[in-house]
């Protein structure tokens, strides 16, 4: 699946067949539901699922977790908007 792919799936009514969990718990994000991304993120022992975890607690307002989570990533702490973070996150796990 492509970016844009992406992109247009979360316009539609359910998650796209196939997808890596990380990229499921950024379409659960981007679509409002960032329970269900943490849910998803919190599960996955790796350096991306402690990337996705950090920015979810970035966005959520704790720098103190997110940080954690960015060295767990092996990761500094983001300067980039939120959006832009997803935007990172997602095209890197899509290997764009």
């Amino acid at each position: 699946m492509t970016y844009n792919e992406f992109q247009t799936s979360l316009k539609g009514t359910g998650l796209p067949a196939d997808v890596l969990p990380l990229v499921a718990a950024l379409w659960w994000d981007a679509r409002g539901n960032w329970s269900r991304a943490h849910e998803i993120a919190q599960d996955i022992d790796s350096a991306d699922g402690a990337w996705v975890h950090a920015y979810l607690h970035r966005k959520e307002g704790d720098a103190w977790n997110a940080g954690y989570w960015y060295g767990r990533a092996g990761r500094t702490d983001c300067q980039l908007s939120l959006s832009e973070e997803w935007q990172e996150i997602t095209r890197s796990l899509l290997e764009e």
